[in-house]
């Protein structure tokens, strides 16, 4: 048995979606088509779920676009989530500092840190990014596109495109293994990265620099 709590906003279960038992959900939700709410799944408002994505753990105010999944527990708040993302089991972000103040984030224009005026801000996650089990991120941390991220602690607040491993260690996700896995994973939902998405992602790969 699932409990939805339409007394604070609308909930929309899409076509072919599933949630599965023991689910706990406030409105406003919206889940998309063929998208999956694991066993005990918390959802506590605002918060959007793209179609094929499978969402577990507990999640608040927050954005997975389509065929990301963060199937198991973990908690992930005021946060966008690209799409073709995996976060890893017990996966966490922090959305608040400790000294409550405003959060900053890693701007691509500035280069640099701006002042979000939010004291309510978690992960941003680019398409194709993944992490570990067990990762920590820290309040407004910003991934880049095509990330695979596993490392001990928190890493920094601001993660390149085709980082690989520990942030900071100068290895990357090289272009040609990228292709690879997404096609790998396209091919698992029955689909085919062709040479237009490709392309896209190499153009990401040469603006990040990584050549």
């Amino acid at each position: 048995v699932s409990t939805l709590n339409v007394s604070t906003g609308p909930i929309y279960i899409g076509k072919n979606a599933l949630v599965m038992e023991g689910c706990r959900i406030r409105g406003p939700f919206s889940l998309g088509d063929n998208a999956q709410l694991k066993m005990g799944t918390k959802i506590y408002g605002a918060t959007t779920v793209g179609n094929y994505c499978k969402v577990g753990g507990e999640v608040n105010n927050s954005i997975f676009m389509a065929n990301s999944n963060k199937a198991h527990d973990g908690y992930i708040g005021n946060a966008v989530i690209g799409q073709w993302c995996n976060l890893g089991a017990d996966t966490n972000c922090s959305n608040l500092k400790n000294n409550y103040s405003n959060i900053k984030v890693f701007d691509y224009l500035e280069q640099n840190y701006i002042d979000t005026g939010l004291q309510f801000c978690g992960l941003t996650m680019g398409d194709h990014s993944k992490c570990a089990i067990n990762t920590q991120f820290n309040t407004g941390t910003v991934v880049g596109v095509a990330a695979n991220i596993f490392t001990q602690g928190f890493p920094p607040k601001h993660i390149p495109s085709f980082t690989w491993g520990q942030p900071g260690n100068g290895e990357v996700f090289r272009i040609e293994d990228a292709v690879e896995l997404a096609q790998r994973v396209y091919q698992r939902r029955g689909l085919n990265f062709d040479t237009d998405e490709a392309a896209i992602l190499k153009h990401v790969f040469s603006l990040t620099n990584c050549d």
